[in-house]
């Protein structure tokens, strides 16, 4: 019997196969391209499984290759990852532009990851209605400024409003399996609720003393919406920390660098401080957002210690 893993507790798995939903859980241990995961099975897996004697509960015996999937350094196990989710068709990144603020560095980590898939990313702006001050206005048009040129729909909404979220987001949804990722409190609960009515997900408001989001989803877990779609929604990530990309392919998963591959002096080039360097030249032309590159360095050079 195959079926598709729609979520994940850990230890039990509920599998959508033409039967229905069978509770599950694995046979013995996986082990999968040498990845050390926190958990061999991903939300999203399609699964190969058989039924117990009881007829109710089954057991996981295989997992088909999976077409992509995003994954992150856990913060709890050291040396071990997390896969968010399988077999995308796209990725929702929720960003907040206050409580809690959502940085670049960590909107790039993110794209980074989808661009290793070619996963096509969408860069979701909540909490419209909560942006009063000028500096807020500023750092949106600093997003708008950097993403848009490079093809990553920034869609603006307020996750409180059905009829905003309706109209902005549900033209993307249809027949697409969508992963919901973000930072806690930037609300996808709230977001998914708005689309999918019958999930009922948990929320609650951002910590007043630090003005950031509390954990409501503890578990990922795929919702069906419209015709043939899915949506998947996931814990909050506090930390994205880019795993199994090489220094010299990390400039392959910034857009605005892989064109120019090729076109350097060295084929090993960093894009550093080679002499030749074609992404040195355009980016002192001004063809690349100074930000964009510094935060190609950073990612390269480990700077803030989460790669």
């Amino acid at each position: 019997m195959k079926g598709r893993v729609i979520k994940s507790t850990g230890s039990w798995y509920m599998v959508q196969t033409e039967a229905g939903l069978v509770k599950s859980r694995l046979r013995g241990k996986f082990k999968q391209d040498d990845l050390k995961l926190t958990n061999p099975i991903a939300v999203g897996d399609w699964v190969a499984l058989e039924l117990e004697e009881n007829q109710e509960t089954g057991v996981i015996h295989d997992i088909v290759l999976r077409e992509n999937y995003i994954i992150r350094k856990s913060t709890r196990k050291q040396h071990f990852s997390h896969i968010l989710a399988s077999n995308l068709d796209q990725a929702f990144l929720i960003i907040t532009i206050r409580d809690p603020r959502t940085s670049l560095g960590f909107i790039d980590r993110f794209l980074v990851s989808t661009e290793s898939f070619r996963i096509p990313a969408f860069i979701i702006v909540n909490k419209m209605d909560a942006i009063k001050k000028e500096k807020d206005f500023e750092y949106l048009e600093t997003i708008r400024e950097i993403y848009e040129p490079l093809g990553y729909p920034v869609i603006e909404i307020s996750a409180l409003s059905q009829s905003d979220v309706t109209e902005k987001l549900s033209p993307y949804l249809s027949g697409k399996t969508t992963l919901l990722a973000g930072h806690s409190g930037v609300g996808k609960s709230t977001l998914l609720n708005q689309l999918v009515p019958s999930a009922n997900q948990a929320t609650r408001p951002v910590s007043g003393f630090t003005a950031k989001g509390v954990h409501t989803t503890t578990f990922a877990e795929m919702f069906p919406i419209g015709d043939s779609g899915y949506l998947i929604d996931t814990p909050g990530i506090k930390e994205f920390g880019i795993l199994d990309i090489e220094n010299q392919e990390l400039s392959h998963y910034f857009v605005e660098l892989r064109g120019y591959l090729g076109q350097c002096k060295y084929n090993n080039c960093q894009h550093v401080n080679e002499p030749g360097c074609k992404v040195l030249e355009v980016l002192e032309k001004g063809y690349i957002h100074p930000y964009r590159y510094e935060s190609y360095l950073k990612i390269l050079y480990e700077e803030d210690g989460y790669r």
